[in-house]
């Protein structure tokens, strides 16, 4: 049950991900230079990473990373609507 939260937990972090990087946010131009790379696309890569980590911690019986993940999500929700709703 908990690797199926946190794929689905995953899936909303890409979703909001693309959406901030789609949004053309003049806060994007701020970041570093390695998150350019790709066309943008290395902090997606970045992104499956900690999906991938936390799905194999989960799997091993690790509550502590699903609530990480967790909170990491919510973080991830509320940032990417601050910056596309204009609020930043």
């Amino acid at each position: 049950m908990g690797l199926i939260v946190i794929f689905l937990l995953g899936i909303g972090n890409f979703a909001v991900h693309k959406a901030v990087l789609e949004s053309r946010h003049p806060l994007l131009g701020r970041v570093p230079f390695f998150f350019h790379l790709l066309g943008g696309r290395f902090s997606l890569l970045v992104e499956f990473a900690m999906l991938l980590g936390a799905m194999l911690m989960v799997a091993q019986g690790s509550l502590g990373w699903a609530l990480f993940y967790g909170c990491y999500t919510a973080v991830n929700v509320l940032s990417a609507w601050l910056i596309t709703s204009g609020r930043i």
